[in-house]
């Protein structure tokens, strides 16, 4: 029988982010996956205290931070890694193909000595590795189709799919970002459909589909039986119709020229300048021909 993790979640109303801490029971030792480091696109503001909620929840516990994780470098908020980094001492990692987006996005953002090897996190996944938390087994599932380095984590009895599969009333992630695609989606879902039905599925986002509240948990046999796209869309030829067609009429989300220069670079915020202040570098028409909202 697989361990089981306990599992919080923190869902951020700004972006319907939802971040984890994943915690060994007998061991008090934790990880925690996606984090959300604050910005106000309408002020510049940026804060910590998304970050700090999570860090008082592991003091409160008794917890150490074993690893700070994320799923895929984030198009719709600012990771909180590099700052979680800093206050624990815990390590960072992301999935190897983060290179790829990096050497895509550094073209885009003209960044001609931008180090596009990863080198931003302390460990690089491979589809296939292991770690522990705790006393509990952990392995990495390569999970591309939303980016091209998306990764799902299986700890225990808990898989984090992030952008591959909503809440089962909310169906499946985009595919239309650079990088992305449809296709190779359903190919990921598929093998996190494969996985032991009892497997618990924590997603990365929820839109609160009808003004419900947020959910972020549910399991694989239910994701099989009622996601309103997986139980619909039985081939892989109409997954990629609908997906496609449902793409192209979504407008960008409102950060991700904002969020893809911090988090392709581990979270870090970009270095002030002469007189002190911090500039975000925002290319125009690079994402010509998405819809307007």
């Amino acid at each position: 029988m697989a361990q089981k993790p306990e599992v919080t979640g923190f869902f951020d109303r700004r972006t319907w982010s939802i971040q984890y801490v994943v915690a060994d029971p007998e061991t008090k030792k934790c990880a925690i996956i996606d984090p959300v480091y604050d910005f106000d696109e309408k002020s510049g503001q940026t804060a910590s205290k998304s970050a700090d909620r999570i860090l008082e929840f592991v003091k409160e516990r008794g917890y150490t931070v074993e690893w700070i994780l994320d799923t895929h470098p984030h198009a719709d908020h600012f990771s909180a890694a590099a700052y979680l980094k800093e206050k624990t001492g815990a390590p960072t990692a992301i999935g190897e193909k983060v290179t790829e987006v990096q050497k895509l996005w550094k073209d885009f953002y003209n960044w001609p000595d931008f180090p596009a090897d990863g080198s931003q996190w302390d460990r690089l996944f491979a589809d296939g590795d292991t770690f522990t938390i705790g006393n509990i087994d952990a392995r990495v599932m390569f999970s591309p189709g939303h980016t091209l380095a998306s990764i799902t984590y299986v700890i225990g009895d808990a898989a984090f799919v992030h952008d591959t599969l909503f809440m089962p009333d909310s169906g499946t992630a985009r595919a239309d970002f650079p990088g992305g695609s449809a296709k190779v989606l359903w190919k990921s879902i598929q093998d996190i459909l494969a996985l032991p039905d009892e497997t618990r599925i924590f997603t990365g986002h929820d839109y609160q589909p009808g003004g419900r509240e947020p959910l972020w948990e549910s399991t694989v046999s239910e994701q099989k039986a009622k996601n309103i796209h997986m139980a619909k869309y039985r081939t892989e030829a109409e997954f990629v119709a609908a997906r496609e067609a449902r793409d192209r009429t979504l407008a960008m989300p409102k950060l991700i020229l904002h969020s893809l220069q911090i988090n392709t670079n581990g979270g870090r915020l970009p270095v002030p300048e002469s007189n002190g202040r911090r500039y975000l570098k925002i290319p125009l028409d690079v994402l010509s021909g998405a819809p307007w909202d």
